[in-house]
């Protein structure tokens, strides 16, 4: 499986941002898909996923309410509409597929939310 990631930028606090995750190759394996990232010094954490079949959804509990994730199956792809982005939300945002229990991490994506 191969993940591309699209859509990372710099934003003011309040704003909002979309990435795009298109995955190829053995979409068909593919339980769920979603988002991680990594702020300078801390650890990776979840911010959302969501199954392939039946559209099932997690997220993060800093980002509930907030940022909602949403899949096009017909073009293997995940989006993570991002609103009321604040300063913590600054990140390397991660695309992840998760195929039979093994996670696939695609190429991380710069989000920066500063004044």
């Amino acid at each position: 499986v191969h993940l591309q990631a699209s859509g990372g930028g710099s934003v003011q606090p309040g704003g909002s941002l979309r990435l795009s995750c298109a995955a190829s190759g053995s979409v068909e394996s593919i339980n769920s898909q979603g988002w991680y990232r990594q702020a300078p010094g801390k650890q990776r954490e979840l911010v959302a996923r969501i199954t392939r079949r039946g559209g099932t959804t997690n997220y993060g509990d800093s980002v509930k309410g907030r940022f909602t994730i949403s899949r096009d199956n017909a073009k293997n792809t995940v989006y993570l509409q991002m609103n009321s982005l604040k300063p913590e939300d600054t990140a390397v945002y991660y695309c992840i597929a998760v195929v039979t229990g093994l996670v696939w991490w695609g190429q991380g994506t710069l989000v920066t939310v500063s004044s």
